[in-house]
């Protein structure tokens, strides 16, 4: 299997082929993903190039609270630890990691209120950066 540092060095986050779309992270979502266990971050990084692609991976749902599917997060399950990326599809010629995180708490299956907050923030910063590169003018 190929670890994160492979599918960057592949092209798989900037993508040559016009039929898959740009991978950008906002804040330190890229950093925080290097830091999940290898197996973890192949299947992540797997699941992204799934949703580069135009497809929605089978371990991704809609993240509550951001109304409706254009949030979702990428659920990973490794030795009994829970690992999340949150992403957005809502732009037409970029998908933005707005947020990759370990939960904390084993019995409660909401995600944290500071890491809404912070996937709250990334998403406007996500916004602005699409209305300024991808805009038609940009």
């Amino acid at each position: 299997m190929k670890n994160l540092n492979d599918y960057t060095k592949y092209g798989i986050f900037r993508p040559r082929d016009r039929n898959i779309k740009p991978l950008d992270f906002v804040g330190a979502s890229r950093a925080d993903l290097r830091e999940f266990p290898e197996d973890v971050k192949e299947d992540i990084g797997y699941a992204l190039f799934e949703v580069q692609r135009g497809g929605k991976p089978g371990c991704a749902k809609p993240l509550q609270g951001f109304g409706g599917g254009g949030v979702l997060e990428i659920l990973e399950d490794y030795r009994g630890d829970a690992y999340r990326a949150v992403y957005t599809v809502k732009f037409h010629r970029v998908v933005y990691v707005l947020h990759c995180f370990q939960k904390k708490s084993k019995h409660r299956t909401k995600t944290p209120q500071r890491d809404l907050e912070l996937i709250r923030q990334r998403l406007k910063a996500a916004e602005e950066d699409h209305r300024t590169r991808y805009s038609e003018g940009g």
